[in-house]
């Protein structure tokens, strides 16, 4: 895959942190195939579908969530054969919860596999973030 494949997935991820960090929903969740799995420190069990991360992220709003900013570095990407990305890079994320109205900050380290959709778009199909050591 050639360099701009690569350009591609970045811009991608740049704005699916850029929707992440203005808690624009809409725009977030555009970024992630239906089929997306989700694996959180947060979360006690695996999330297997874009559905089921959008229902916990209305209970999280239920319970005063609001991300506030998001922040990344050292972002490596691996293009995978002819439509498989690899992201991986460090997130700062500012988040507002019930406890921490002014918010708080979490260290994360972040994979974020994409695929190329038929219509030429990068979705993400898998994210697993960890807390950064």
């Amino acid at each position: 895959m050639s360099a701009s494949a690569e350009a591609e997935v970045r811009a991608a991820a740049a704005g699916l942190v850029a929707a992440f960090g203005a808690h624009d929903t809409h725009r977030y969740f555009a970024a992630f195939a239906e089929d997306a799995t989700f694996l959180f420190p947060t979360e006690p069990r695996f999330l297997t579908t874009r559905a089921a991360y959008e229902e916990r992220w209305r209970a999280w709003e239920a319970n005063g969530f609001r991300v506030l900013a998001c922040r990344t570095r050292d972002t490596e990407v691996r293009v995978v054969g002819e439509g498989l990305a690899v992201l991986t890079h460090r997130v700062r994320t500012r988040l507002a919860t019930k406890d921490a109205a002014d918010g708080e900050e979490l260290r994360e380290r972040e994979t974020v596999v994409f695929r190329r959709a038929p219509d030429g778009r990068w979705l993400v199909v898998h994210e697993h973030l960890s807390p950064e050591p």
